[in-house]
């Protein structure tokens, strides 16, 4: 039989609880300094990449400014800006020949009351729309408001700006009223 006896004057106490809790906590603490020491280690490792992009960016940006810049002086010279006003003018003389006249026509007839006819149509492009300078001529001062009122509910033509209005006291005048009157036409 064997007995254990304490023959120190302070009885020992016991260390294990502490030692595995604070190995516990040592080897988590071991743990999470390595996961975000790799989370770290990505986020550096994209920023250094996203700044290397940014700059491959940025120099591509200025690249292309001093280009832009060239091109901006090349097209100041005064040979250059005769090619311009050039094509600037046959682009306009073409978009006058390929101005829609029979749908114009066909939507002018819609809007035409009895008694109204179109004396002189003049199309202007302007900025991309169509001024149209009309010269409209009515029998009688009923015509002329139909035909007023049916221009303004007109979803083709807006802006409406009566310039002129002449009448005729001539009895063989087929057109007793004439109104000069420019409108914005919608070509689409």
């Amino acid at each position: 039989m064997r007995l254990q006896l304490n023959l120190a004057t302070a009885p020992q106490e016991n260390n294990r609880p502490f030692l595995a809790y604070s190995a516990l906590a040592g080897t988590l603490g071991v743990l999470a300094l390595a996961v975000l020491s790799f989370a770290a280690y990505r986020s550096w490792h994209a920023n250094r990449e996203l700044h290397a992009d940014m700059a491959r960016w940025q120099d591509s940006i200025r690249t292309d400014q001093e280009r832009q810049r060239e091109l901006a002086d090349d097209f100041r010279q005064p040979s250059a800006q005769q090619v311009l006003e050039r094509s600037a003018f046959l682009n306009s003389l073409i978009d006058e020949r390929s101005f829609p006249w029979t749908k114009i026509f066909m939507d002018l007839e819609d809007t035409l009351p009895p008694g109204v006819r179109v004396v002189s149509i003049s199309p202007r492009l302007v900025e991309g729309r169509a001024e149209v300078t009309l010269e409209v001529g009515a029998t009688d001062d009923q015509g002329k408001i139909q035909f007023l009122q049916a221009i303004e509910k007109s979803k083709m033509f807006s802006g409406m700006v009566v310039t002129s209005e002449r009448r005729s006291d001539q009895p063989a005048a087929p057109d007793k009223i004439v109104l000069n009157l420019t409108v914005w036409y919608s070509t689409t």
